[in-house]
């Protein structure tokens, strides 16, 4: 068996093309929608991923606004920047990108983000809307892979769901996401993490099985369902910046689907990125 790849290039360029549209009806009523992000620190990793966003945002006539911040800016400095932001009625949403540096409150920074504005979903009150079911911006990440799934045709409703990793950015919402009694959801979901006993007796079971813990190839093809759709969400940078996925790569003849190293969830991410940035300019301009 040689598993079918889970596109994410391709959901990525779909989205656009969807949220073109969008944009255009936008952008007739003098209404340009604007992402925001906030930087802090000289991360490389995390500074690639801001510029992407940025670049994606002008190829699609979103305007954005950056915001950098060094290493050794203070907890105050950081939410003065997020309050700046907060207040621009050209910004539209926003994103304070993680993680920050050592020393910074990172719970506090998020709290200090509008809900109106958080683009990643990550605010109590955002992740509260999604507990209930309730419309709101939903955490980029896990959109993404919920909808790379649904447009790759893997089944969700009614399988079995395993995600290994409880973080805020992917596993705690996604799991929430997955579960939800809507279409493309309504699985039974179970989450794991790297300190549990015999972490192949739990993905072993799943029908759909969530990396996002951070350790490189840490799901074997012992540890698969053969058939199952695998999605590497968690990553590690190794020597000379090559990705190191969850997902060892040998899992791929062994699942029916999964993620490409390269190309997988992150595009994804950025998908739902700007759907949320799009979304949310439509919020504040009211109904047509």
């Amino acid at each position: 068996m040689t598993a079918q790849l889970l596109d994410g290039n391709a959901l990525l360029e779909t989205t656009k093309v969807e949220l073109a549209t969008r944009i255009e009806a936008l952008l007739e009523r003098g209404v340009t929608p604007g992402l925001g992000t906030i930087l802090v620190g000289d991360d490389p990793s995390s500074a690639s991923y801001v510029d992407r966003k940025h670049r994606n945002c002008e190829e699609m006539g979103i305007v954005s606004f950056h915001q950098a911040l060094p290493a050794t800016a203070t907890q105050d400095e950081v939410h003065a920047a997020i309050r700046a932001f907060n207040d621009a009625p050209q910004v539209d949403a926003f994103l304070v990108q993680l993680p920050l540096p050592h020393g910074l409150d990172e719970e506090a920074a998020l709290l200090t983000v509008h809900p109106d504005k958080d683009v990643d979903g990550l605010h109590p009150v955002n992740l509260g809307r999604l507990v209930m079911g309730a419309d709101g911006p939903r955490a980029c990440t896990p959109a993404g892979i919920q909808a790379l799934l649904v447009r790759s045709g893997v089944p969700i409703e009614g399988r079995h769901v395993v995600i290994v990793g409880r973080g805020l950015t992917i596993g705690r919402p996604l799991s929430l996401l997955l579960a939800l009694k809507r279409p493309g959801a309504n699985a039974a979901v179970t989450v794991v993490h790297t300190g549990v006993d015999d972490l192949g007796a739990y993905t072993r079971q799943a029908d759909i099985l969530v990396a996002a813990a951070g350790s490189p190839s840490m799901i074997t093809p012992d540890m698969v369902k053969p058939g199952a759709a695998v999605v590497s969400a968690g990553i590690t940078w190794g020597e000379g910046r090559r990705l190191l996925p969850d997902v060892d790569e040998s899992v791929a003849e062994v699942a029916g689907w999964i993620t490409p190293r390269i190309g997988g969830v992150g595009p994804t991410t950025i998908a739902m990125l700007l759907s949320n940035a799009v979304s949310a300019a439509e919020r504040f301009a009211g109904a047509p």
